[in-house]
Formats: C-alpha cells, structure tokens, sequence
C-alpha cells in the first residue's frame, strides 16, 4: 500500500512561454454530462495540487464498500460518514491518500498541499503527532491524475467545470448527492443542469 504526500508547487502555470491562468488547486472539478470516460462520469473531483508538472486530485463523490483498512485503525474516529474509503480515480489503485480538515493553526506537522484548512496528512503518523490536529478525515484509493497540460486541454474542451469548493464538500455525509448539490448552488444555468437526465441523449 502507498501513500501519498507531496509539497505543493508554487510555478504559475506557463505554456509557450505565456501565463495562461494560476493554480486551480483547493478547487472542485465537475465533470459536464455526459463525460466518455466512465471513471468520472458525474464526479466531483477535489484538486489537491495543479502545477506546470501536471494535476492530482480525488473523486470526493464515489464511496466504496470498503470500510476498514489494516493498520489504519487509530484514524476511525475521525473519518467523516460515511465511514468508508472512497475511490479516488483511477490512478494507483495501491495508494492512499488522506484528505483532512482542520481549524488554523501556526504548525503543520504531518500535513502536506495544506490549502483552506484542508490538506493530505500524513498516516504513518499517530493522530496525536499531527499538527493543528485533525478534525475530519476521508480516505481515499487511487487518486485521478493528469499529466502536464492534460486537464488544461479538458477544461477547453469543456468536460469540466471548475468551482470554488466549500469546506464540507470533501467530506459530504452524502456524496451521492454532491454533484447535484454542488451545481444547484451555483444557479442560473448550472441549476438547470444539476436536474438534467442521466442520459440526456434521450430527450
């Protein structure tokens, strides 16, 4: 099993030696229906990195029936319901990410690409040695991965919409929802969207 932590980068984005747009990161992908991929066909995607080196991020809205995983016991009473370990793309299905939140605090001891009082932590550690502690936490398997201009090419395509997260969105006591939910919000048009059929090709 691996685990995933990495420090987060700082380059603005540049493409032929022009700044396209800074970092969308600590912001929400989602996906536009009806998406090919079946991986994230109506997911809602939390990125937690995207720099000039490409972007990773995890499915926030697709629980898994997997509820328990060994050695990560001393983590159960901080994991947000569902208590279960989401999918988070198809990427490294052997890795494991933790995504955490947590109030402000001057340390960041265990934990990594920290951004609005979310960020990965690190499960080798007790929860103890984490600082500022953790409040909530989702575990994640596999995480959804884009190679260097990759998700730059599917945001023009328009396969994603990229929208401010709000702090429960990672930890949503119902993920099933949070794809409508999120575009609701919105209104207007993207209202209008979240109450589209599942297969639009049928009207």
């Amino acid at each position: 099993m691996h685990r995933i932590s990495a420090t987060p980068g700082t380059a603005p984005m540049v493409q032929n030696r022009h700044v396209i747009h800074t970092s969308i990161s600590g912001r929400l992908l989602v996906a536009t229906p009806p998406l090919v991929d079946p991986n994230f066909d109506r997911t809602v995607v939390y990125l937690i990195e995207h720099n000039d080196q490409g972007a990773l991020g995890v499915v926030i809205n697709r629980p898994s029936a997997e509820d328990r995983l060994s050695g990560l016991d001393v983590w159960d009473d901080l994991m947000s319901p569902p208590a279960v370990v989401f999918g988070g793309g198809p990427v490294g299905p052997d890795a494991l990410i933790g995504l955490g939140q947590t109030g402000s605090g001057d340390r960041h001891d265990g934990w990594s690409m920290w951004r609005n009082g979310v960020g990965t932590v690190d499960l080798s550690r007790e929860p103890y040695e984490v600082s500022p502690p953790v409040e909530r936490l989702r575990l994640f398997r596999g995480y959804s991965g884009w190679g260097p201009w990759q998700l730059d090419a599917e945001l023009q395509a328009g396969a994603w919409i990229v929208l401010d997260a709000e702090p429960g969105d990672p930890f949503s006591p119902e993920p099933g929802a949070l794809w409508r939910a999120v575009l609701r919000r919105q209104g207007g048009r993207l209202a209008w969207l979240a109450n589209a059929p599942d297969d639009l090709a049928s009207n």
